[in-house]
């Protein structure tokens, strides 16, 4: 799947050359294609930016936004373009920052991208590409409930109405190698070997999935834990998050209480919180749990044993507020095993069977949960040969694309 030697120069663990460049298109639209960047001013009084790309005469637009990622070059660009389609790549409030990232309120930020594109297109197609899927789909949901059932605070509980908005409706959704959710991905991924989360070495060696006495072997000779052993895994990843967000709430507590003292510096102050090891998926090392085509290691790379310890990973340092809202599986409501009941519009799902961390049970998981909006909602679903962000170009990218837009002409 286009992955570098994991013994290659400087002992690189990572499966790319580049691994800022994983969202990028592979090759730049062709003549005649107009750039438009747009500055985007929330009712909040923030803002993001997007990036409309059209040739002109479009009726169709496709957006594509994720919660923290730069999506201003994102890789179907080219091929929809060329094709007929306007595509307009947003990037939200956040970009490349998790650390206070609230999915409650970057709704707005999303809202405002489809009204900007409702004032140009006839047509308003969503393309919801890893944690744009779940972003979209928490969108969706709220923008559906027009009889004020919308939510009112955010998931650490912080007042936000979002009844005061205006929150326009897209036409139709794609969902592109989605996964269930940022919270839902980390619930299966953080390391529940973790005993003291003040501390990035401490472990149960009972739980370690990276130890031998576990069942782990040393890399590249794949995992075969034993069925007792995932049972336990999977449990204690659940009472380690259980202990995270209590620990958040616990945080969030004392700010509201200063506030409603009069304590202002402690009611706003941030209190972030250091979140060790996540890159501890079973699945990973362990062909035969969730089996795929996918090749051996994480999202991160070909040793999840060492990248684990390492800086890198999701939901490292976060504000409590940002935990509960975006990365715990158990609190944050951009999931769509919740919010996916609601979706109504034409969908489309396009997966990847060599994906690192969507898995054959996400994507069954994600069809049931769309499917269970109502009678008559039809979900068409190609998979494609290659990892999470495409590659190879030639057998996920551009196929990916042509689906795409074969649909949207249908």
């Amino acid at each position: 799947m286009a992955q570098a030697d994991n013994r290659g120069p400087h002992g690189r663990v990572g499966h790319y050359d580049n691994p800022y460049k994983v969202a990028e298109w592979s090759r730049a639209p062709g003549g005649g294609v107009h750039c438009e960047p747009l500055v985007l001013e929330t009712p909040d009084r923030a803002i993001a930016h997007g990036w409309l790309y059209s040739r002109g005469g479009e009726d169709t637009v496709v957006c594509l936004m994720h919660p923290r990622a730069n999506f201003s070059h994102h890789y179907v660009v080219p091929g929809l373009v060329e094709r007929g389609y306007a595509v307009f790549c947003e990037n939200s409030r956040w970009l490349n920052n998790d650390a206070t990232l609230v999915h409650e309120v970057v709704l707005l930020d999303v809202a405002e991208g489809i009204r900007a594109m409702r004032e140009r297109f006839d047509r308003v197609v969503l393309c919801g590409n890893s944690g744009g899927g779940s972003l979209y789909t928490f969108y969706i949901d709220q923008a559906s409930r027009t009889d004020g059932s919308r939510l009112t605070d955010t998931a650490a509980g912080d007042h936000f109405d979002l009844n005061r908005f205006d929150l326009p409706m897209p036409d139709a959704m794609i969902y592109l190698a989605a996964h269930t959710g940022e919270g839902h991905f980390l619930l299966s991924a953080i390391d529940a070997s973790v005993v003291n989360d003040a501390d990035p070495l401490s472990c149960d060696p009972t739980f370690d999935p990276y130890d031998a006495r576990n069942g782990f072997m040393t890399p590249p000779e794949p995992t075969h834990y034993p069925p007792e052993f995932v049972a336990r895994y999977r449990a204690a990843q659940r009472a380690r998050v259980e202990r995270l967000d209590a620990e958040a709430r616990r945080r969030v507590d004392r700010r509201h209480a200063a506030r409603a003292a009069g304590d202002r510096r402690t009611a706003i102050a941030t209190d972030f919180m250091c979140v060790y090891r996540t890159d501890a998926d079973l699945r990973s090392v362990d062909p035969a749990i969730d089996p795929s085509e996918r090749s051996y290691g994480s999202l991160w790379g070909a040793r999840p044993d060492l990248i684990n310890y390492g800086a890198v990973g999701f939901g490292r340092i976060v504000a409590p507020e940002a935990w509960l809202s975006t990365w715990s599986g158990l609190s944050s409501r951009a999931n769509i095993l919740q919010t996916g009941v609601r979706m109504t519009l034409p969908a489309l799902m396009v997966t990847y069977n060599g994906d690192h961390c969507i898995f054959p049970s996400d994507h069954a998981d994600i069809a049931t949960a769309l499917h269970s909006a109502g009678s008559g909602f039809a979900l068409p679903r190609v998979d494609l040969p290659a990892d999470h962000y495409g590659f190879p170009d030639h057998l996920g990218r551009e196929p990916a694309t042509a689906v795409i837009a074969e649909w949207l002409a249908g």
